[in-house]
């Protein structure tokens, strides 16, 4: 597939351990959306189910200072041909896509796309990320046709 703007987000890493991939997430940054908006200190939780389902726990902190939380679970339906690519649901009759396009050999941090390249996040097992790797993820994010002026930090 050839890369543009319009099929970045599609293009996901090719090794990929989903049961590496579990654990805690914090996000780094965001395009700006609609079920995020205002909310601050984000962070996922990943849990691997004996299914092979995915366990997904959100939460941040509002405008208000309270903890607003979510759960859902996520997929992988092509494990052997596109493992990196994930289905996420937090209602049950809508999933969207969960695209991993970048991804630390050590799992440290990852950037992942949305289902039509408007959404975006930068996550890090950290809290804070060093602007040399910052700096990395942003010029791949460059290639890839996305604007990193548009991140929320």
């Amino acid at each position: 597939m050839e890369i543009t703007p319009k099929t970045s987000h599609k293009r996901t890493v090719k090794d990929f351990d989903i049961s590496k991939y579990m654990g805690e997430w914090y996000e780094i940054a965001r395009y700006e959306n609609i079920f995020e908006r205002g909310l601050l200190d984000v962070s996922t939780r990943y849990t691997l189910l004996p299914d092979k389902t995915v366990k997904v726990e959100n939460k941040g902190i509002n405008r208000h200072g309270k903890e607003k939380k979510i759960f859902g679970t996520a997929f992988q339906p092509e494990p052997m041909n596109n493992p990196a690519h994930l289905r996420v649901s937090f209602f049950w009759w809508f999933a969207s896509d969960y695209n991993i396009i970048m991804l630390s050999p050590d799992y440290s941090y990852s950037v992942v796309s949305g289902n039509n390249g408007k959404l975006l996040w930068i996550l890090s097992r950290k809290k804070v990320l060093d602007g040399t790797t910052l700096d990395q993820i942003f010029g791949f994010l460059r290639t890839r046709g996305y604007n990193p002026s548009k991140l929320v930090f």
